[in-house]
């Protein structure tokens, strides 16, 4: 038994590293502190002549003792819906007109009369197509279910022209993937403030890689998002990024000039790990799902996140799914991943 299950956990890995090698366009980028983004958060301050390093440390610590704050925002005023994309402006501004519309595919689903109207918002992972998740959105409608594929930051609609890849996203500049993720936390709810004014009451949401990272931010900051699905979890950002095998190329551009220890500081306030007490204290029906053999989500990290989801006694269900992180989104592996997340979203939302 032992030696078929190192005979699969190679095969696997192999697998694995086949499919995350078939993109030949990632770009190693310098470092960058990137502290002219953090102008206009809301724990902004005159550093004068205080050090980057310094600065954005602090800022962390503000944004997270004031995370209310930092991850708030005001209604958008300009919600509409052309060709099936709901579209809004995101109340994030940042330098790229094309970012700064948000675009949500929408999936509407026959709703049964006597029933609360329910509905759910999709987060891809980092450098989805805009054809990935539409298969999940579509079988989640099918049960009754509205759901909305949300445009990550700097994805698909919102890509700069001179971007072959969301390197903004999640980067070599600590703080531009800090603003990036503040910006697809505030897009995000401003989606459920459209669901509400059309009359959904139950809201949910599903979360994939970087995806699940940013809907459990918002999750823990938002008590309208009654059901979550986590596809793929970890504790810290930095660590996914210094170990993961899908973002060697960011760490090849900062690896001289920080250590792990340090950009996880930097990248604290973005880190679900310091929002656990948060979204504990919330009553929310959570499913946590995890690969054995994750290569970009190393499976310690986790098994971590499962172990703070218990210690904070979150009421989740937990999924150990016996493939990688690519490889879930390959047959038949997309297949059981999929009934976990509908046949979940059905039972609670």
């Amino acid at each position: 038994m032992e030696m078929v299950k190192e005979w699969y956990g190679r095969r696997m890995r192999k697998w694995e590293h086949h499919l995350a090698t078939r993109s030949t366009n990632r770009v190693v980028r310098p470092f960058d502190w990137g502290v002219e983004w953090a102008e206009k958060w809301p724990c902004a301050y005159d550093r004068g002549d205080e050090e980057v390093e310094d600065y954005l440390r602090n800022l962390n610590n503000l944004a997270i003792r004031d995370s209310d704050q930092f991850f708030g925002y005001e209604t958008p005023k300009d919600f509409r819906v052309e060709e099936g994309i709901l579209k809004f402006t995101s109340p994030v501004d940042t330098p790229y007109p094309e970012n700064n519309t948000v675009h949500a595919h929408v999936y509407p689903a026959e709703q049964k009369r006597g029933r609360p109207k329910r509905a759910v918002v999709v987060l891809p992972h980092w450098n989805a197509s805009l054809n990935q998740h539409m298969a999940l959105c579509e079988g989640i409608a099918k049960f009754g279910i509205t759901a909305l594929r949300l445009s990550l930051p700097y994805h698909d609609h919102r890509m700069p022209a001179e971007l072959e890849r969301a390197d903004y996203a999640m980067s070599s500049n600590v703080a531009r993937s800090i603003d990036a993720t503040r910006q697809a936390v505030v897009d995000l709810r401003g989606c459920y403030d459209w669901l509400q004014q059309q009359g959904y009451e139950r809201l949910g949401m599903v979360g994939t890689s970087i995806g699940s990272c940013y809907a459990f931010l918002a999750s823990a900051h938002d008590e309208r998002i009654a059901v979550n699905v986590f596809n793929h979890c970890s504790t810290y950002v930095a660590d996914v990024v210094w170990t993961g095998l899908s973002t060697k190329h960011i760490r090849q551009g900062i690896e001289q000039d920080i250590t792990l220890d340090r950009l996880r500081e930097a990248w604290a306030c973005i880190s679900p790990v310091h929002y656990m007490d948060r979204f504990a204290a919330q009553k929310k029906k959570s499913l946590f799902i995890y690969a054995t053999y994750d290569t970009t989500f190393p499976l310690h990290l986790s098994k971590d996140t499962i172990s703070h989801v218990k210690k904070h006694k979150i009421d989740a269900k937990i999924v150990e799914m016996p493939c990688g992180h690519y490889t879930i989104g390959e047959a038949p592996f997309k297949f059981i991943d999929g009934y976990h997340i509908v046949s979940f979203l059905r039972r609670w939302l």
